[in-house]
């Protein structure tokens, strides 16, 4: 791993160190960093790849002028029901009053406020306080989880998966994820994590798509993974 820079928060995670640790095995070069909206020094032949929470990482690869690859949040409402298995829908600030609560709320562009369940439009409302009406957001029926997975994906293959919430068969998780790379009738970056959830009524379903450089390996073995996270950011001076 020569000329790879990892770039991570300085702030320690356990799980970010497991990663940094790798990669120094590996002989790559690990920073900590600070101030992540100032360039740190590199080598300009350096190849980079951040691993970092949402403000960090979107900030810093700003900075350097490298790119992220993050699936579209909204992907979410195109995929077919029997992989979701509740209504998902895309819909504007305006229309939140025409819904049936208690609802999963979430925006499409993210941070804007807690993606959460709320029990009420008022609630809603308040989180919602300075929010553009015509700001697009993600809405969902309420669905039983009763244990979660999470599975890095590589080229459309499946790199590993863990079960971090609840207790389920890790086997059964792997098949539907599999069956679901097959079937997908929606285009998908290079990499992503998926996360999926269970529950006896309706099985295994699709809960989320995270991106890879941002998201937590939640179980999932650094030694599988690190492939994924180095590919989730492009250096655009040789992409």
């Amino acid at each position: 791993m020569n000329n790879e820079v990892l770039l991570i928060p300085e702030k320690v995670d356990v799980e970010r160190e497991s990663i940094a640790k790798l990669w120094d095995k590996l002989g790559g070069t690990v920073l900590r960093i600070g101030k992540f909206w100032e360039p740190p020094k590199l080598n300009p032949n350096s190849s980079i790849t951040i691993y970092g929470n949402d403000t960090f990482s979107l900030v810093l690869a700003q900075v350097l002028k490298v790119e992220l690859i993050s699936p579209n949040d909204a992907l979410i409402a195109e995929i077919p029901n029997n992989w979701i298995k509740r209504p998902i829908k895309i819909i504007r600030h305006n229309a939140l009053n025409q819904l049936i609560y208690p609802r999963f709320i979430k925006p499409v562009q993210p941070k804007l406020f807690q993606s959460k369940v709320y029990a009420t439009f008022n609630e809603l409302e308040t989180a919602l306080t300075g929010i553009n009406p015509n700001e697009e957001l993600i809405t969902s029926a309420v669905i039983a989880i009763e244990c979660e997975a999470r599975a890095f994906i590589l080229n459309n293959k499946i790199l590993d998966v863990a079960i971090y919430e609840g207790n389920g068969e890790v086997a059964t998780a792997i098949d539907f994820i599999s069956n679901f790379l097959i079937n997908k009738s929606i285009n998908l970056p290079k990499t992503y994590v998926l996360d999926v959830g269970y529950n006896n009524a309706d099985g295994w379903f699709i809960i989320e798509l995270n991106a890879t450089w941002g998201a937590g390996l939640n179980g999932c073995n650094p030694n599988k993974v690190i492939n994924a996270i180095q590919a989730a950011t492009i250096n655009t001076s040789t992409s």
